[in-house]
């Protein structure tokens, strides 16, 4: 560690560094200390983005601070009685200057609570999530399960906006996700409800198939297979593995599988249906059309017709569209309720999301973070028009000895989709998507960021009347 680093573990910010490393690793103790020991400069941690003050984090903060000022004021109790001649106390003094070095002194408050977390709120929550799971039994109506590698929050969001139109429909909040938010949301169901929507996250080897146990699905609807999580599943075939086996618990002609995600295909069984941008349910889909403001499309079954348009960008987006609108149609929906739904699906917050600046148009898919929704915004990235495209990335996260050939096959991807500029923001992968740019014979600009947040906060200096900006994934300050 250099001097510099030294001195920022004396800083006063060092307590908000501190909580905000425990609040990225979600107050996880292994993920924690490994950053918390390789990290050699806190003054370079909390760079880009910021500590949510929640009320966790409040406390934990004011803890620490509380810690801080009580080390500095005995530290100088102890200099005024050194300075009037007792050498014990002396002696004192220099111990007291080893155990109040701020690593010990700010674990001294960390490890207690993180230990408390695991000893007392865990227990907890299991009885919570164990009284939740009579609330499923006793729901007699569709409960829809959403799993996956990625677009799970989207699906569900789609499900919620286009079922309200003629249900009473209650969906597990944002990307609340994992057991004890799926048992509190059943806790909190009013008892008039219809249909539930629950979406299932996957942290680890057995999330899905207990999620699965607990809710007791009557459908399930598989977004895609992709790489991500594999620091805890280790295996793309054992993160697949665990997202199906909610199929276990749900009839085979109620699981819908993306036929256009082919990592999901090899694990599609006997009586399963698949969607696409071509098919959902029976239905035939056409005409499909992409601009800036949206998506539309036209789907036939039998006699029936809808044509149908979404605020939401891509061609990707067609088959989830076209699903949810399905769906809708068995559980009630009249077609015209389906289209007043469908046209009120607007693009969520970085994810796929345009705005207009200085006449250029910007994509934020900053929220996005596999290599599946990479290619979905590359593709999209070649339909639309625009004087001049730029494409920004950092890279993906969690790919593991994969991490190599996904980057490579990502910088093939953008070559392929002709950008004039591409912005890399120099990352450990950073050389490894050069690679596949080469590979890719792209012969456009290509510019390397060292100083993301710079970038991002001045990128509206950098476009022009006509410019088309696609901005993909964040990369976590706890990565390298």
């Amino acid at each position: 560690m250099r001097f510099r680093g030294i001195l920022s573990l004396y800083s006063w910010r060092f307590p908000v560094v501190v909580v905000y490393m425990l609040q990225s690793t979600e107050y996880q103790i292994g993920p924690y200390l490994k950053w918390f020991w390789e990290t050699n400069d806190f003054s370079r941690v909390m760079y880009r983005r910021t500590l949510v003050r929640t009320r966790s984090a409040r406390l934990l903060l004011v803890a620490l601070r509380l810690w801080m000022a009580a080390q500095i004021l005995f530290g100088l109790l102890l200099i005024m009685r050194w300075a009037q001649g007792d050498l014990y106390t002396g002696l004192a003094f220099g111990w007291a200057l080893l155990i109040s070095y701020p690593v010990v002194w700010a674990h001294l408050v960390i490890l207690p609570l993180l230990l408390g977390r695991e000893l007392i709120a865990k227990p907890q929550h299991r009885r919570v999530i164990r009284a939740s799971k009579s609330i499923f039994a006793a729901f007699t109506g569709p409960k829809i399960a959403v799993a996956g590698s990625y677009g799970k929050t989207s699906m569900k969001e789609l499900l919620l906006t286009v079922l309200s139109e003629g249900k009473k429909v209650a969906a597990t909040p944002a990307n609340k996700n994992v057991a004890i938010s799926q048992a509190y949301f059943a806790h909190r169901l009013k008892g008039d409800e219809e249909i539930l929507i629950i979406e299932y996250g996957e942290g680890g080897p057995g999330d899905v198939a207990g999620f699965a146990q607990v809710t007791q699905p009557t459908h399930a609807i598989i977004t895609g297979i992709a790489p991500a999580h594999l620091d805890l599943y280790k295996t793309l075939d054992a993160a697949a593995q665990d997202i199906f086996s909610v199929s276990k618990v749900v009839p085979p002609e109620q699981v819908y599988i993306n036929a256009e995600s082919p990592d999901a295909l090899p694990y599609v069984h006997a009586g399963q249906q698949l969607y696409s941008e071509k098919h959902a349910l029976g239905w035939n889909i056409t005409d499909v059309k992409l601009d800036i403001t949206g998506t539309r499309f036209t789907m036939h079954k039998g006699t029936e017709k809808m044509a149908l348009h979404s605020g939401l960008l891509g061609r990707h987006q067609v088959g989830p569209l076209a699903l949810t609108a399905a769906l809708a149609r068995e559980f009630g929906l009249t077609a015209a309720q389906v289209r007043t739904g469908i046209g009120k699906t607007m693009p969520y917050e970085h994810r796929m999301q345009p705005y207009a600046i200085h006449g250029a148009w910007v994509i934020d898919d900053t929220y996005n973070g596999n290599i599946e929704g990479m290619r979905a915004g590359l593709h999209l990235l070649t339909e639309l028009k625009a004087k001049r495209k730029w494409y920004i990335t950092p890279g993906i996260v969690d790919q593991r000895e994969k991490s190599n050939a996904v980057h490579q096959e990502l910088g093939k991807l953008i070559a392929a989709a002709h950008p004039d500029i591409v912005v890399l923001m120099q990352h450990s992968v950073t050389s490894a998507i050069q690679q596949g740019l080469e590979a890719g014979g792209y012969k456009g600009e290509i510019r390397i960021e060292n100083d993301p947040l710079d970038f991002y906060q001045n990128v509206q200096l950098l476009v022009a009347n006509g410019d088309l900006v696609l901005m993909q994934n964040d990369w976590p300050d706890n990565y390298r």
